[in-house]
């Protein structure tokens, strides 16, 4: 395992702390919770998208996107996915190539925030590609959503049980954005085919991060 997993992402981010970047963190737009596309209309269109126009997504969609997978409702405690005991244990990354207003890098969403925070410099579209059995709708995409599971927030209650709970959630997590992606013209295509630890290795993920999934993400 790389020593450099081995930071405390905690402290990383601190907001207390100096930053590394002149503007590290970046506060996104408000969420809509109103638009003319039904519940019934997104779910008869949603389809598994490999090709993309190459557009930049604009950073409002982005905000969108992030909200949908992770984002607080409107009581500021639940998520817009569901989650065993209110434990939450999956973190969101957006690794941007192609996104308005934005340099390349990774980032990480911050639910309680509505923002997302860098922890990367640097486009990563290829290296994900090559240990994702180099499918090319990965280096092709605007973005890449890369989901994330801290095993142990949730195993604290519920044992072993709890891996089978955070799993159950990604499913959830991933569906809102293919859902609210066709809602915004915006193709994705869930990637499960990679190898975990250069996954990790490649985004610096703390030691106690799991990658389980990745959604590149595109305009049609």
């Amino acid at each position: 395992m790389s020593g450099d997993r081995q930071k405390d992402r905690n402290d990383q981010l601190d907001p207390g702390a100096d930053p590394v970047d002149p503007s590290p963190e970046i506060e996104l737009p408000e969420p809509t919770i109103q638009s003319g596309f039904s519940i019934e209309q997104t779910l008869s269109e949603r389809r598994s998208l490999r090709s993309y126009s190459g557009e930049a997504l604009s950073l409002s969609d982005v905000s969108q996107l992030m909200w949908a997978a992770q984002g607080l409702t409107l009581d500021n405690f639940f998520r817009t996915a569901p989650s065993a005991g209110a434990l939450y244990p999956l973190e969101v990354y957006l690794v941007v190539g192609n996104v308005d207003g934005m340099n390349a890098g990774v980032y990480r969403y911050v639910p309680s925030r509505h923002s997302i925070v860098k922890v990367l410099d640097g486009d990563k579209r290829d290296d994900l590609c090559r240990v994702s059995l180099s499918q090319p709708q990965i280096r092709d995409a605007a973005a890449v959503v890369v989901i994330t599971a801290v095993y142990s927030r949730i195993m604290v209650k519920y044992g072993n049980r709890g891996v089978r709970y955070a799993h159950i959630e990604v499913g959830c997590a991933a569906e809102n954005i293919y859902l609210q992606g066709m809602s915004l013209g915006i193709g994705t295509c869930a990637v499960g085919a990679f190898e975990d630890e250069k996954v990790a290795a490649i985004l610096d993920l703390p030691v106690d991060e799991e990658p389980l999934l990745l959604l590149p993400l595109g305009y049609m």
